[in-house]
């Protein structure tokens, strides 16, 4: 079941805890592959994902009419400098599927 997405893939925490244990930021299960990325145009076009990974089908359950699902074999964690304008950990997928 799909935690309270909103509220929790926003906790810089539970993003970390996401990235550092591959596990879905919207179910908590483990990742497997692919692994998908929920994103504004912005982000797409940036291609840095601010939301935790996730399930395929997790990502699509989130998504709405402002937001899209970017699938990747991997991503890069990065967490921000302290000159970074963008102060959020983010996701940098490097194998666009």
């Amino acid at each position: 079941m799909i935690a309270d997405v909103s509220t929790r893939t926003t906790d810089r925490a539970w993003v970390t805890q996401c990235a550092l244990s591959r596990i879905c930021g919207a179910c908590a299960r483990p990742l497997g592959r692919p692994i998908a990325f929920v994103g504004t145009a912005e982000e797409v076009g940036r291609n840095a994902f601010h939301l935790p990974p996730m399930h395929v089908d997790c990502a699509h359950g989130v998504v709405d009419g402002s937001t899209q699902v970017v699938t990747t074999a991997g991503f890069e964690f990065v967490r921000p400098a302290k000159d970074d304008l963008d102060k959020r950990p983010r996701f940098e997928p490097n194998s666009l599927l």
